[in-house]
């Protein structure tokens, strides 16, 4: 059924850390329940809000590294790791 993809560690890393973010945000959700707040986003957003934001631009940083450099993908890891930082924190 899913044959066609290629299933390499590195993906199959990328698809757990995936999972394990959503296991530990939905049980940091259910043990300190958030309310909507405001920071430098122009929107009021919650912890999932800014998660989802996160790993959305963390995939664009990404494709533009890959389309517009030569650079390591590393690189493009660290920096995507940091912005998710920053923005679950002061988004």
């Amino acid at each position: 059924m899913i044959a066609w993809m290629n299933w390499t560690l590195p993906v199959a890393i990328f698809f757990a850390v995936i999972a394990a973010i959503l296991v530990v945000m939905t049980v940091y959700e259910v043990v300190s329940p958030c309310t909507e707040r405001k920071g430098f986003l122009p929107i009021a957003t919650t912890r999932g809000d800014r998660l989802f934001i996160g790993l959305l631009t963390s995939a664009y940083i990404n494709l533009m590294f890959l389309g517009l450099t030569e650079l390591s993908l590393w690189i493009a890891l660290a920096v995507s790791v940091v912005w998710v930082a920053i923005l679950l924190r002061w988004g």
